[in-house]
């Protein structure tokens, strides 16, 4: 039998003895228990390969669905297609090399007898088993930096959307609301959890992506719309970033591969997911920036151009549902690094854990308040986070993971059918390296921060309610 396989019946052995232990009643109650037992199984025990892609597929688009006609109108027609293509893709390969380096840790720590029942296994406890203690700490830092980042950004974009709802409250009240309610996430105790929630947020975003590109369309083109494209280079590498943010999704890809029964099934499917995902972005993206053209510059949420009707504001409340739903994909692996540093990671009441997780909460609350940039803010966690989380250090990582002939020899996962060798493997990483170096953590940084400073210019630190309408003042006779 092949470590692969051993590792994948692993899983699905510590998975049922996690869910099925403790026994039942007997009797008479045996089929009805069963019944129900199977029920809640099949809406919240999920580990399936379609599980996993509904996972990635759901936790990749969101937020920046509404965003993504504002990098457009920065970067151009052509160059925004081209680059969501481009990373989508160069996602895709640090998502599979995320897969390739947990099957290894796995595989090595299973020979030396360690069982991982009732423990999630997290990105940089993977650099730590391959690398050491300091690429732990950089892991370790870097990951749940981003992530916390994350959750700010689908905080502010739930204040930023139900507002095009109701305007009676400002996005700062909103953001006190959903602050509060995304808290709720703490009792979904793992990525098993979220079975019935992936499927539905996917439901809801596609629903809100048809929805903008057909709106679009039947809006037409609005009166003098232009057209310009790239009008300054720190436009062009912040909507750059912002893209890089959008298919950088994979910092939670170990926790989605460790709820699977079979792991080592994961390695194509954040590509498969990648390319559903482009059947949403691309037209949804295109057709509303071939509507507003320039508006939207200084409209980085496109509800605010689309015409209100019931349509939208469908679309509006599907999108915040799944933005809690992302809030909750974000926050988990960060509920899980408190739990393992305070001691309660094993324990098995989901109350007694979920009461520990409510402090993460609050920082992501209080950034929440201070920067309520949804756009801009988006392109800075691109260049200065997403860029070394989830494609400089996985690529680099491989490479020195597997730099000596005995480990390339001895190890579980070789070159994928279409590499040729291991030094095409080396060059494909390497040019994700220097080219996210250079361009997504160089020229985006420098485009994000310029940005992103402008922002706080303009509106001030805690913006009461960013982008918003002036209130207009009756007129006197």
């Amino acid at each position: 039998m092949s470590t692969q396989q051993q590792a994948g019946e692993a899983t699905a052995s510590n998975f049922n003895q996690t869910n099925h232990n403790g026994g039942g009643g007997g009797g008479g109650k045996e089929e009805e228990e069963n019944a129900v037992v199977s029920f809640k199984d099949a809406l919240w025990n999920g580990g399936s390969a379609y599980d996993a892609w509904f996972s990635c597929a759901s936790n990749q688009v969101a937020t920046v669905l509404l965003t993504l006609p504002y990098s457009i109108s920065q970067l151009g027609m052509l160059s925004g297609i081209l680059l969501q293509v481009f990373y989508g893709l160069m996602g895709s390969w640090t998502a599979y090399i995320i897969a390739v380096l947990y099957l290894e840790y796995r595989s090595r720590k299973e020979k030396e007898g360690v069982t991982f029942t009732n423990h999630v296994i997290q990105w940089f406890e993977v650099l730590d088993g391959l690398l050491g203690p300091y690429w732990k700490a950089l892991g370790l830092v870097f990951n749940c930096t981003f992530l916390l980042f994350g959750c700010v950004i689908q905080l502010i974009a739930c204040a930023s959307t139900i507002y095009y709802i109701s305007d009676q409250l400002d996005k700062r009240t909103w953001t006190y609301i959903f602050g509060a309610c995304c808290a709720t996430t703490a009792f979904i105790p793992s990525f098993h959890n979220y079975r019935i929630w992936s499927f539905l947020g996917l439901g809801m975003t596609t629903y809100t992506a048809w929805y903008m590109t057909i709106a679009a369309l039947v809006h037409g083109q609005a009166p003098d719309v232009v057209h310009t494209g790239p009008k300054k280079l720190v436009l062009y590498f912040t909507g750059a970033t912002n893209i890089l943010y959008t298919f950088g999704g994979h910092a939670v890809t170990v926790e989605i591969m460790h709820a699977m029964w079979k792991p080592q099934k994961f390695k194509y499917i954040y590509l498969w997911a990648t390319v559903y995902v482009f059947t949403l972005t691309l037209p949804s993206s295109s057709v509303v920036y071939w509507a507003f053209g320039d508006q939207l510059l200084n409209h980085s949420n496109a509800f605010s151009l689309l015409p209100k009707t019931r349509w939208r504001d469908a679309a509006v409340i599907l999108i915040l549902i799944h933005q809690f739903i992302t809030f909750g994909f974000a926050c988990t692996p960060l509920y899980f690094v408190w739990e393992k540093v305070i001691g309660m990671h094993e324990s098995k009441s989901v109350c007694l854990r979920a009461l520990a997780r409510l402090p993460v909460v609050i920082p992501i609350w209080f950034f929440a308040i201070i920067f309520p940039f949804f756009g801009p803010i988006n392109s800075a966690v691109g260049a200065l986070l997403v860029s070394f989380t989830v494609y400089i250090i996985p690529a680099v990582a491989h490479m020195l993971t597997f730099r000596k002939a005995s480990a390339r020899q001895n190890a579980v996962e070789k070159p994928p059918s279409f590499m040729p060798s291991w030094t095409a493997m080396y060059a494909l990483n390497t040019f994700v390296v220097i080219w996210v170096l250079i361009v997504g953590f160089g020229f985006g940084g420098w485009a994000s921060i310029i940005n992103f400073v402008k922002q706080v210019d303009t509106f001030g630190l805690f913006a009461k309610c960013y982008q918003c309408k002036p209130p207009a003042h009756p007129t006197t006779h």
